[in-house]
């Protein structure tokens, strides 16, 4: 692999012989090193390849005061997530979360304060990546020293699902959680009761909606339905049918979205077992 170019001491950007690019990272794998230079592969620590056209520009970014400790404790987590959840976290959500990580670390150093919204939500919505998140926070504390406050497993929690949505933006995330969030309020509301968080129809109606936006983010639709089935549930079950609309409406308008007419039936169906298990 050659240098394509260097970032600081210990960071490069990398190609092989056919045009792939690495981030490489290890102590003087960049010091006094040019574009064009054979890679010290004695000096490399950890290598990993983001997506996305500006590699550069945002590896420069994140990287340009994150210690190599930070980024590897965070490609730890993102390998024990993998394992824990079951899920396909990729790579790219090493540099935004080590950034996050430095980030919070010095803030503790520094005795800074900081709010952590979205824990209610974030706990309902993901609960098995919010259990993980403050498993992480003692990896955290064992490798770099510092105890971070209970409520970083909030942000460590929106970092993993940020990735899985595959979306590039925080705020993003912390949109779509919102509008989910009002969803299930809208139903407590309607049904006239607040939504038991951990029933088995509660969790199944919150992967449905994680489904629903992720299948958004990637262009994909829902299997078809039979408009008759829409049209039978309408007339056997009215207000689950009324209420499921209303939903679909108010994520239209949250997060500027077209529901389909299959998404919407499915949002129905899962409304009417809400509905089914409060009464």
């Amino acid at each position: 692999m050659r240098i394509v170019k260097v970032f600081n001491n210990s960071v490069v950007l990398a190609a092989d012989d056919e045009g792939r690019e690495t981030v490489v990272l290890g102590r003087g794998v960049g010091f006094q090193r040019a574009s064009g230079d054979p890679v010290d592969e004695a000096l490399v620590e950890k290598r990993f390849v983001p997506g996305g056209a500006d590699v550069s520009a945002r590896v420069a970014a994140y990287l340009e005061d994150v210690p190599l400790e930070d980024i590897a404790v965070a490609q730890e987590i993102v390998v024990a997530a993998r394992a824990a959840l079951g899920t396909a976290v990729p790579d790219t959500a090493v540099l935004p979360l080590a950034d996050h990580l430095s980030f919070a670390l010095r803030r503790i150093r520094e005795g800074i304060a900081i709010d952590y919204p979205l824990r209610w939500e974030v706990n309902t919505l993901y609960p098995r990546e919010f259990e993980f998140a403050r498993t992480a926070l003692a990896l955290v504390e064992q490798k770099r020293g510092v105890t971070l406050p209970e409520g970083e497993a909030v942000s460590l929690t929106l970092h993993l699902v940020n990735a899985q949505f595959g979306v590039t933006e925080m705020a993003e995330t912390m949109q779509l959680t919102t509008a989910m969030s009002r969803a299930l309020a809208l139903i407590g509301e309607e049904l006239g009761a607040p939504i038991e968080e951990d029933s088995v129809d509660a969790a199944r109606f919150v992967t449905h909606l994680r489904y629903l936006v992720v299948r958004r983010m990637r262009g994909l639709h829902p299997a078809s339905v039979d408009s008759a089935l829409g049209e039978a549930l309408r007339t056997a079950d009215p207000d689950a049918y009324r209420v499921a609309m209303q939903v679909a409406d108010q994520l239209a308008g949250d997060l500027g979205w077209d529901i389909d007419d299959d998404e919407r039936l499915y949002l129905a169906i899962h409304v009417r077992r809400l509905r089914t298990a409060h009464h």
